[in-house]
């Protein structure tokens, strides 16, 4: 969320014992696609031959010869980085961003243990530093086969009031970070994209219904999801695909500024018909798959892994 999940300022969940959200009362506050992603006893892949859970050896071929680029990595537990271990586990060569300097102490040595080819610092609200990305992917690479847009932001006072309360300037702030950044980066991708490709972002439940605690955050996730349909209209022609991933709730960094989500994340595993919370490894099988030329024929969808939370009434 982060920017980076964006602008996550990435600071580590152990640093936050107790309760998360009073501790980042006075802190800046992000939301990540949806809520965040951390998966209890979630590994880190710190061997080159590690496999991802779900990806057999047919699967670890799925995307070979693929270049990809993860927007807002904030740390191990961060949904993308967890989409990014399975890119890379299906033979993706990447590039990867992070906020700032502050986030990369814990983003760069994962960018190594995935042998990120490109890993820099992005903050997508700083006009030119998305824009200086995509330039060096033209430089190094030259083409670009999927993109993931993993940022999401609102501003403490924003997301924890009402969204009747939200100022003008922090509606528009949260818009510019979590939805027309993934715009501009459709505009940066679609020429590197010569042969098609797929463009994914990351939302949550909360822009289709009113979610309790997800304030100013629903209505922007509502917009990003719309944006989706038009970009999916828009770049069909061209063979490129755009899809929205939306995760269950899951306790990460970024969702530790949202007041009372651990009652939101127990109140959603025990309603979601599978009765379980969601993991990094769910939502990255899913973005593995759609990025892959096995879903040529999926655009403009929302896809949900949540546990079925979304079809109950």
């Amino acid at each position: 969320m982060n920017r980076s999940h964006s602008p996550n300022r990435n600071i580590q969940r152990s640093d936050f014992p107790g309760n998360p959200a009073r501790r980042l009362a006075n802190r800046r506050t992000d939301v990540a696609s949806g809520f965040g992603d951390f998966a209890p006893d979630f590994p880190m892949l710190n061997k080159k031959t590690e496999t991802i859970p779900g990806i057999g050896a047919g699967g670890e071929a799925m995307l070979t010869g693929k270049k990809g680029l993860v927007v807002g990595v904030a740390n191990d537990r961060s949904i993308g980085y967890g989409c990014a271990r399975h890119f890379r586990a299906a033979g993706a060569e990447l590039a990867m961003t992070y906020l700032n300097s502050r986030t990369g102490k814990f983003v760069l040595p994962l960018a190594s243990a995935l042998e990120c080819q490109i890993a820099r610092s992005c903050d997508v609200a700083v006009p030119g530093q998305l824009e200086s990305v995509f330039e060096e992917i033209a430089r190094k690479w030259g083409r670009l086969d999927f993109a993931l847009h993993s940022i999401g932001y609102a501003r403490a006072d924003d997301l924890h009031g009402r969204v009747i309360d939200c100022s003008a300037e922090g509606f528009a702030h949260a818009m510019l970070v979590s939805v027309h950044s993934f715009l501009r980066l459709a505009k940066l991708a679609e020429p590197l994209m010569t042969s098609g490709g797929c463009l994914l972002a990351l939302t949550y439940y909360g822009g289709q219904k009113a979610v309790q605690q997800y304030g100013v955050m629903g209505p922007v996730k509502g917009a990003l999801e719309t944006a989706v349909a038009y970009m999916a209209l828009e770049l069909g022609g061209k063979g490129i695909r755009v899809n929205a991933i939306s995760p269950g709730p899951v306790a990460t960094r970024s969702a530790s500024g949202i007041s009372h989500f651990d009652q939101l994340l127990d109140h959603s595993a025990k309603r979601a018909p599978e009765h379980r919370q969601i993991s990094l490894d769910d939502v990255g099988a899913l973005a593995a798959f759609l990025v892959s030329d096995a879903a040529s024929a999926m655009t403009g969808n929302i896809s949900y892994v949540d546990g079925g939370y979304h079809v109950m009434g």
